[in-house]
């Protein structure tokens, strides 16, 4: 993927190395479980999240600590990474906000906010243990960087694409906030719906969301050979059902929360192929299996 390396986003906030420690794996285990089988308000050994959009959880990242316990400040590798998560960030805001503009509509663009182990958020406290997610009341993406490092080593998703999915993903979580699909979600779980069900439609909306953020970057040719298949792999790799089999040899649809790897591919590719957001009502179409 081309990109500048030069370009800074005013819509960042780097609060790495500013506190809150490094999350424990036990701890992790635990937001997994509550995040995949559905304990009540993801209210985990102490730590709350309640109301956010994950893009996948349990990767068991661990930021870097030193002797003291204490976050380690950012390395020359991480400060690149986080100036291609700003870039990424202000290229899908601005082509969400060319597509809004062309419907007559405002995009209020979202901050994202770089942390190290864990972070307070409006939806509580977030930990890397969770992995990237959007907080609809501070209307803010999160992300540990040492997240892509587990994205790569452990699910076998490398490449600058597959980051860039991450962000498109969660940015698309905030076009359901300023659309109001969310809370049509929320309307619809009152109802009656499956609340895992409609969680999935949500998370599966935010794929197709990202595809169509992929078709107009890939427009501009900003895209390179092989870009779209490492942002399948990585919607691939964190599917319910492939992280599920890791986790316990067996794939239990009932408990999905984010949908399958094949759903998700699935979504992402129409966004791309349609670059439409018209094409991504998952509350609406049957999202497959």
């Amino acid at each position: 993927m081309l990109w500048d390396r030069n370009h800074r986003s005013n819509d960042v906030v780097d609060q790495r190395g500013a506190g809150g420690g490094v999350a424990g794996a036990g701890v992790g285990i635990l937001f997994w479980l509550a995040s995949r089988f559905g304990l009540p308000g993801l209210v985990v050994g102490g730590l709350i999240l309640a109301g956010g959009y994950f893009l996948s959880s349990g990767s068991g990242g661990q930021s870097a600590v030193g002797p003291d316990g204490k976050a380690v400040a950012p390395n020359a590798a991480q400060d690149e990474t986080a100036a291609f998560v700003g870039f990424v960030l202000d290229d899908v805001q601005e082509t969400f906000s060319q597509i809004f503009a062309k419907a007559g509509k405002r995009y209020e663009p979202a901050k994202l906010v770089l942390f190290t182990g864990q972070t307070r958020s409006g939806c509580g406290q977030g930990s890397a243990e969770v992995g990237p997610f959007y907080c609809p009341s501070d209307r803010r993406v999160y992300i540990d960087l040492e997240f892509y490092r587990e994205l790569d080593r452990r699910f076998g998703a490398p490449g600058d694409f597959a980051q860039a999915y991450v962000i498109a993903h969660e940015v698309g979580h905030h076009v359901q906030t300023l659309l109001g699909f969310d809370s049509a979600a929320r309307r619809l779980a009152r109802g009656g719906a499956n609340e895992n069900e409609v969680s999935v439609r949500q998370e599966l909306q935010a794929d197709c969301f990202a595809g169509v953020w992929a078709h107009e970057t890939n427009q501009r040719n900003v895209l390179q050979s092989g870009d779209i298949e490492e942002g399948l792999r990585a919607a691939a790799a964190i599917g319910d059902d492939t992280l599920q089999r890791q986790a316990q040899g067996r794939v239990s649809p009932e408990s999905w929360t984010h949908g399958s790897s094949e759903q998700r591919v699935t979504w992402f590719r129409r966004g791309f192929s349609s670059g439409s957001m018209d094409a991504c009502d998952t509350l609406k179409a049957d999202p497959g299996k």
